[in-house]
Parts: C-alpha cells; structure tokens; sequence
C-alpha cells in the first residue's frame, strides 16, 4: 500500500469520502467539453502517478483516476486499496486524436511504469495496482497487443513484459480528493513518488529515451511491420 514508507503520514491523508460513481465511456463523453474526444483506460499502479504522466501530453484532455477491472460496483478507495474489489487503480484519458494517437499514449505508458510486474508497481504490492491496459475495441486491442509484442521482443528489461491488455468493462471515478492529487498536494505527492523509486526506475530503463515527442507515434496496421 502507498502508506508503507511513510505510515501514518500518508493515512492520515488518505481517508473514506463515499462511494465512487461509475462512469462508463459513454456517460463520459456525453459532456460537451468532451465531445469529439477518444477514451482509452489504462493502469499503472498508483494512479495520481498515472494521471499526472497523461496530464502532461499534448492533446490530452483530461485524465480521471478511478478504478476498474473488478466485478464490485461502485468500490471506495479504502476496499481497493485493502484488495476487496478485485479492481485494480486506473485512470481514463481523453484525448484529441488528431493531436496523439493510442500507440503514442501506450508509448507514454511504457515510460511511467513497469509492464514486466503484473502483481503490483515498486512499493504498492498487490493485485490492486497491477498494470494493464482496458481496450474499448478491437482497434485498441489489436495496437495494444502489437506494442506489447514489440516491447517485449526488443529486450528493453530483463523480465518478460506482462501487463495484461483485456476488454473494458465499466470504470469508476476515485473519490474527489485523488483527482489531481499531484496539483492539490505537491508536497505529499513528490514525497510519495521519490520514496517509491518509480522514477528511478523509468530513468534507468528509459535514460534519455524518456523525454520524446508522443505526438510522432502513428498507429500502425500489424502487416506493416
């Protein structure tokens, strides 16, 4: 859990606010702010981390942390978090995809996680901070399952690449307090995100690889390669 290193810091932070609301990709997008805009879902451990990388990219919209990938309908924070749900921490983008394509933002996730750790990302440890990546079609799928391919095939890491890529299903938004949490509490996220050797870990993969322009990645049709 994300209170491990620094205990009552962190819970006394991290309380029970409410149940999430579901928010499928339909609901989502009947917003005018939203009209126009592609979804894709992904997962990649502690989702302010995630949602933070996604809020970074041109053409990205918006990115809402929640949960998905579970059977529990309309799962709080606290039951995610103690591994009751069977859902995972994930977070929803929305974006322009004349500005970014899916396999750039995939191109964006590989550089925020570890995609070789299916049971948890650095210090946050089980099933509920697992990676992967929720496909709303077949297209996704199809891009998802051949960037995963090559990412595996081109020796990047010394364990295989494991992040799972299955169907969405529903998403649920967090809780208020997680949305935006690295704006709304700079202080508490740098602590939790240096402490948790993420970003020492991208470096290290990544080293100057990290910093691309994510616009440049086309999607690409699998007979191509």
């Amino acid at each position: 859990m994300k209170s491990s290193i620094y205990g009552s810091l962190l819970a006394l932070t991290i309380l029970i606010s409410g149940c999430s609301q579901p928010m499928t990709e339909q609901a989502k997008l009947s917003d005018e702010n939203y009209q126009g805009l592609s979804v894709a879902t992904f997962a990649g451990g502690c989702f302010w981390c995630v949602e933070n990388g996604f809020e970074m990219l041109p053409g990205v919209k918006e990115a809402v942390s929640g949960y998905s990938g579970g059977i529990e309908k309309n799962p709080t924070y606290r039951k995610v978090a103690l591994g009751m749900t069977g859902h995972t921490e994930a977070v929803q983008v929305y974006y322009e995809p004349e500005v970014i394509s899916y396999t750039g933002l995939i191109q964006a996730l590989w550089r925020m996680m570890d995609p070789t750790d299916s049971r948890g990302q650095f210090y946050d440890r089980g099933r509920q901070y697992r990676p992967a990546i929720f496909y709303h079609n077949s297209e996704q799928k199809r891009i998802a399952e051949q960037l995963r391919a090559e990412l595996d095939a081109s020796d990047r890491y010394e364990d295989p690449v494991t992040i799972e890529i299955v169907p969405f299903s529903e998403f649920y938004q967090a809780e208020e307090k997680h949305q935006d949490y690295y704006k709304k509490n700079p202080v508490r996220y740098n602590f939790y995100t240096f402490n948790s050797g993420r970003y020492q870990f991208v470096d290290d993969v990544w080293g100057e690889e990290r910093y691309v322009d994510y616009t440049k990645y086309r999607d690409r049709l699998t007979d191509e390669i």
